[in-house]
């Protein structure tokens, strides 16, 4: 079987973690890169056995705006730190897969200041997708073109023309022989061209054996990109999106379903897609949880449900990061790991605990998926011989499942047998469990119990409910807690305010969301 069917992935931001500047100012490369061996090792004692690691060649800004695809980006280091850094990966049995930023380049790539240099006797005037010499911009270039998502930072590339594939498929191929990477996660794969794509997979196919090609995808179906002749795997946000609201909204016939219309898409059992709770794009899980106490059920649904699971590097110690003013920074942050290290951190415990089990149990790379019980509160299914069990409710679930057998609790301890053919047990609120047939005779270290701070009542965060705005005042006008005083005093015109309903205002403070939401009011 490929290796990447059955690794658990670390995902760095590199540019965030080692805390570099900015903007690029090309100076002297700044060797950063050399501080990630002590992550190296952190990795492997929670279980990671592959890194997915960008973007990290040389940019203006992000990492998103590649200058020079070639060469590490000044801010990280120079090219022997890479290949230092993938050369201690691998000694320590973890692949590294790197970021292709291949729809868009950044302004300074070499085609794209030609192109301003000499406009139409540019010899790279067709690397770019509709130059329009009789237009402009903002950057008052003289001329226009297509761009990535609005974005004339990032001129969009030109996937038709045969130079620019072939400088494409030339920058993976010095990537493999430089660096010896393991695999490629294509960025903004959903609107590559897809024979670029095809004719990718088969140059990568012949460069390196269980070469993993895997694609940033948001929406569609995922069968159009994942399949023998494109690529292995698809970024699987339609469950990131069902494993917290599920949890946020007591729902798990969310996240079944969600299963089974990707098994309906052809995407089996044995179609790895990458799994994730959070990334660099998107608000950290402790953030998005209403119920702190949820991270332990997500997180085992992310380790034993199909597919590849992926933890955000600082996520497996539950930090928060929330998109603030449109900017990703606080998703991307520097960290210290002696910092974080130093801490008694329950999160990390369970991710630990989970690397640990999944690392032995082949049913969870490769085990059939059975649902075998779903309310709103409680799920479960099997994995091959594997049950997992979890409940997003405070009170605990009673389970009464059609199984035989008896099973052993990898993450709490305790066992379980059947009695006439049922087997019934009781799990408590907010938790998960994985049970492995007690006949492996395998054991796993409990986790620690942990005494909870009982969850304070909303109502104590409305001790002083927000004042409402004087008469006569605009929405417009209206600070955050205004609106969210008018919100409230809306709702209970309508009935009792409750819990859900209280928490849901209060940790909404955004402004054009909390206008949108008072202007629905009739």
């Amino acid at each position: 079987m490929a290796w990447y069917e059955e690794a658990v992935f670390y995902h760095i931001y590199p540019l965030g973690l080692l805390g570099a500047p900015e903007w690029n100012d090309h100076s002297q490369p700044v060797h950063r890169l050399t501080e990630l061996k002590a992550w190296v090792d952190h990795m492997k004692t929670c279980g990671f056995t592959a890194l997915y690691f960008g973007p990290c060649f040389s940019s203006g800004s992000h990492g998103y705006d590649t200058e020079d695809y070639r060469r590490l980006d000044e801010r990280l280091g120079d090219n022997e730190d890479l290949k230092d850094l993938v050369r201690y990966c691998h000694e320590n049995g973890i692949r590294v897969i790197l970021d292709g930023v291949f729809n868009h380049s950044g302004r300074g790539f070499f085609a794209f200041r030609d192109l301003k240099e000499n406009r139409e006797n540019s010899r790279y005037k067709n690397w770019y997708c509709n130059v329009n010499f009789w237009g402009n911009n903002e950057y008052n270039d003289g001329f226009s073109y297509e761009n990535w998502g609005g974005h004339n930072l990032l001129p969009k590339l030109n996937l038709y023309e045969p130079e620019v594939r072939q400088y494409h498929f030339d920058t993976v191929r010095f990537w493999v022989s430089e660096f010896d990477i393991d695999g490629i996660r294509l960025d903004a794969a959903d609107v590559l061209e897809q024979g670029f794509m095809r004719e990718l997979r088969s140059v990568t196919d012949g460069l390196k054996d269980d070469f993993w090609l895997m694609g940033e995808v948001i929406h569609g179906e995922y069968s159009r990109w994942v399949n023998d002749n494109t690529l292995h795997s698809v970024t699987n946000y339609a469950l990131h999106k069902a494993l917290y609201s599920a949890h946020n909204d007591h729902n798990y016939f969310e996240i079944a379903h969600t299963v089974k219309r990707q098994r309906d898409m052809g995407l089996g059992d044995n179609v790895h897609l990458y799994d994730f709770v959070d990334n660099h794009d998107v608000e950290r899980i402790m953030t998005k949880l209403r119920n702190k106490r949820h991270f332990l059920p997500v997180h085992v649904l992310l380790y034993t449900l199909p597919g590849i699971p992926s933890v955000y590097y600082g996520s497996e110690f539950g930090i928060e990061g929330r998109k603030e003013r449109g900017s990703d920074a606080s998703l991307r942050p520097a960290l210290s790991l002696a910092e974080l290290s130093s801490q008694d951190n329950v999160s990390l415990q369970i991710i630990s605990a989970l690397g640990n089990i999944y690392s032995k149990e082949s049913a969870l790379w490769y085990g059939e998926y059975r649902e075998t019980d779903l309310t709103t509160t409680k799920y479960a299914f099997m994995r091959g011989d594997i049950l997992v069990t979890v409940t997003n409710s405070d009170s605990q679930e009673n389970f009464d499942l059609g199984l035989s057998g008896s099973y052993k609790g990898a993450l709490h301890g305790g066992e379980i047998s059947s009695d006439q053919g049922r087997l019934r047990f009781t799990l408590e609120g907010n938790s998960a469990e994985i049970w492995i047939p007690a006949s492996e005779r395998k054991h796993y270290e409990p986790l620690k119990r942990v005494k909870e701070e009982p969850v304070k009542a909303v109502e104590e965060s409305f001790e002083e409910m927000p004042q409402r705005a004087e008469p006569g005042k605009s929405f417009e006008e209206m600070s955050i807690e205004e609106l969210q005083a008018e919100i409230l005093a809306r709702l209970s015109a309508n009935g009792p305010l409750n819990d859900r309903m209280k928490r849901e205002v209060k940790e909404n403070v955004y402004r054009d969301s909390l206008l949108n939401w008072v202007k629905s009011f009739r």
